[in-house]
C-alpha cells in the first residue's frame, strides 16, 4: 500500500517497492496515477516497479506514462538505480538529463535525493 509522506510542505505517495508491475499505460493509470488522487502531488515510483519496457524509449512506453502524469498534474519521480537501463541506451541519458532539468519529471537514487530536490532554495521557492 503506497504511502504519503511530505516533504517540505509537498505531499508524495511513495509507493511500495513490492507492489505490481507497470507495464502497460493502464497500469501506470490504475497504480499509480489512481493511488495519488489521495492528494498527493508527486509519485515516487521505484525503478523496479516499471517494466523494462518503459526505459526502452523505441517502445514509446515511457513518452505514454508520461503524458498521462502530465494530463493528470502530476509530478513523477523515478527513485533507484537505472545504470543498466543508462547503458544500454543512447536516448536515455539525455531524457533522464533534460528531466531532471525540470520540475514534473525527476530520476533520482533514492528517497533523500527526492526529499533534497523538494527543499526549498534560499527565496524559499522548492527547487523543484
Amino acid at each position: 500500500m503506497p504511502d504519503i509522506v511530505e516533504h517540505h510542505g509537498i505531499p508524495v505517495l511513495v509507493c511500495d517497492a513490492d507492489g505490481a508491475t507497470i507495464a502497460h499505460v493502464q497500469d501506470a493509470l490504475d497504480h499509480l496515477i489512481g493511488a495519488a488522487f489521495q492528494n498527493a502531488d508527486v509519485v515516487a515510483v521505484p525503478s523496479t516497479r516499471l517494466d523494462d519496457s518503459f526505459f526502452d524509449l523505441s517502445t514509446g512506453f515511457a513518452g505514454d506514462v508520461l503524458q498521462k502524469f502530465a494530463n493528470y498534474q502530476l509530478r513523477l519521480v523515478v527513485v533507484g538505480d537505472i545504470d543498466r537501463h543508462l547503458a544500454a541506451s543512447s536516448a536515455l541519458p539525455d531524457l533522464v538529463r533534460e528531466a531532471n532539468r525540470g520540475r514534473d519529471i525527476w530520476f533520482v537514487p533514492d528517497l533523500d535525493a527526492l526529499a533534497d530536490r523538494l527543499a526549498p532554495n534560499v527565496a524559499g521557492r522548492p527547487t523543484g
